[in-house]
């Protein structure tokens, strides 16, 4: 009975590292980040609109409606020559017909950087109003 005492086994070493407390700490560090990030206050001066980015490449030409520095709007179909002047109501009323008849609508802003950054929002904001999900703003690529 004493050789069976002495004689246990000795248990190998694991040689493994155990992750989960490290799984932990990072979905704590996510949720910390998660919760601080929309709190952050960013305040910078910017001098738009230049890009470097490339063009979007896309089968479709997309709608521009641009911003005068007075404030006025104009749309500007892919096949038309001319931007045609509109007040705000009857923009939304255009993009909402044809956002009715293609749910994929594209629509560009397009407006100059000395347009005050007010009206480039009012334009995006009737914009929106129209159901347009694709909005993006043109800049001069240099």
């Amino acid at each position: 009975m004493t050789a069976a005492i002495g004689r246990r086994k000795r248990r190998k070493l694991k040689s493994e590292i155990n992750v989960v407390p490290y799984i932990d700490v990072m979905l704590v560090l996510l949720i910390i980040f998660m919760v601080t990030a929309p709190l952050l206050t960013l305040s910078f001066e910017v001098d738009l609109p230049s890009s470097q980015a490339k063009a979007l490449e896309s089968k479709q030409d997309p709608v521009i409606v641009s911003v005068r520095l007075d404030g006025q709007l104009s749309l500007k179909l892919p096949e038309a020559k001319e931007p045609a002047p509109m007040d705000p109501a009857q923009l939304q009323a255009q993009l909402g017909a044809l956002v009715a008849q293609d749910k994929n609508l594209r629509v560009i802003v397009a407006a100059d950087k000395a347009v005050a950054y007010e009206k480039v929002v009012a334009a995006m904001d009737v914009i929106k109003r129209a159901n347009v999900e694709k909005v993006g703003l043109a800049t001069d690529a240099r």
